[in-house]
């Protein structure tokens, strides 16, 4: 578990250098084996994750709590809640 500006970050799904729809591929593989309640961090090299990503989270109904352009990636914030 990482804490990252007072959120707990209970898992990094690290998706970097893979291609669209890669990172969004990880996170459903990933969020699946998960319970309810779990903070997942999606890293991503590929822009089209910073959209792609929120949109999945919404349409399936979980929680998308924020995107953050780092150094060379995106860190996109999720919770699982169903």
């Amino acid at each position: 578990m990482v804490e990252e500006a007072g959120m707990k970050i209970d898992e990094v799904v690290d998706g970097r250098g893979l291609f669209c729809p890669g990172p969004l591929m990880e996170l459903i593989k990933t969020i699946q084996l998960k319970p309810v309640g779990t903070v997942l961090a999606v890293l991503s090299t590929d822009e089209g994750s910073a959209k792609d990503i929120p949109a999945w989270i919404q349409k399936v109904g979980q929680e998308y709590l924020k995107t953050e352009k780092k150094d060379g990636y995106w860190e996109v914030i999720v919770k699982k809640i169903k």
